[in-house]
């Protein structure tokens, strides 16, 4: 199983802006975003060969003869995998778990389940994004990948409902996360295999930080319509919408 590593660069640890100039930019790079909710066929693979050729660029991974990455947490009933394209061409990708009482399967809780089990039974509910991966051929171009990627793990938490926002990250990472999201370490780093670098439990209550964010990085809010296309699952007979775009512009517009 494979936890939050980060595998896009080092754009994602690098000075954050909050705000101003920094803001309009990544609004006006969404107008070349869409998103892609993969369930099957060539977009699933092409998100699995990205993490792949992402991870195993800064190695974290041994060398695989079908160059792909992914493990049994792809298959739970509670994960939503996408993949972030820029003019039709695929450059992130994200992993998102719904984690609940009822449904208690992500990567977070194989590494600190004795710490947030106790939580879920109070009813508490996480958001745990992982496998993030941009393509290193795109970071150096759009520098601003790490925030589209993450939109979607803010608009889980906002559709969800959810309590906290929880992450497994390598330690150079902690602060990225604690700026952008508000996000706070629980206990101490764990080892987590197959993985050679210790991680870390980075937490963010959603009550305290999801607001601050949203009026902090507006290209973070998102309507209703979006988040029902993201993350409702389609009626028996249904199609999923074969792309989303982001609707952040319309809060702008109306501002």
């Amino acid at each position: 199983m494979a936890a939050e590593i980060l595998a896009a660069g080092n754009g994602a640890g690098g000075a954050v802006a909050g705000g101003g100039s920094f803001s309009r930019n990544v609004s006006a790079l969404l107008e070349h975003v869409e998103y892609r909710r993969c369930h099957s066929g060539e977009d699933l693979e092409a998100i699995f060969r990205l993490r792949y050729k992402a991870y195993r660029l800064h190695g974290f991974l041994p060398e695989s003869a079908d160059q792909m990455m992914t493990d049994e947490l792809d298959d739970t009933p509670n994960c939503y995998r996408y993949g972030v394209f820029i003019d039709n061409v695929l450059v992130s990708t994200v992993r998102l778990h719904h984690v609940t009482r009822e449904e208690p399967y992500g990567p977070i809780m194989s590494v600190f389940g004795d710490l947030l089990e106790p939580r879920l039974a109070r009813g508490e509910s996480f958001i745990n994004p992982t496998l993030l991966a941009a393509d290193p051929d795109c970071l150096s171009t759009h520098k601003a990948l790490p925030y589209l990627t993450l939109r979607l793990a803010v608009i889980a938490n906002s559709y969800f409902n959810t309590t906290n926002c929880v992450c497994v990250i390598r330690e150079e990472h902690a602060a990225f996360y604690h700026r952008i999201f508000g996000s706070d370490q629980v206990g101490e780093p764990r080892p987590y295999p197959p993985f050679t670098v210790p991680v870390l439990l980075y937490d963010s209550d959603c009550s305290d930080n999801l607001e601050r964010t949203l009026q902090r990085f507006p290209f973070f809010r998102s309507t209703a319509i979006e988040q029902r296309m993201l993350f409702q699952r389609p009626k028996r007979g249904e199609l999923a919408p074969l792309t989303i775009l982001p609707t952040a512009k319309y809060f702008r517009d109306a501002a």
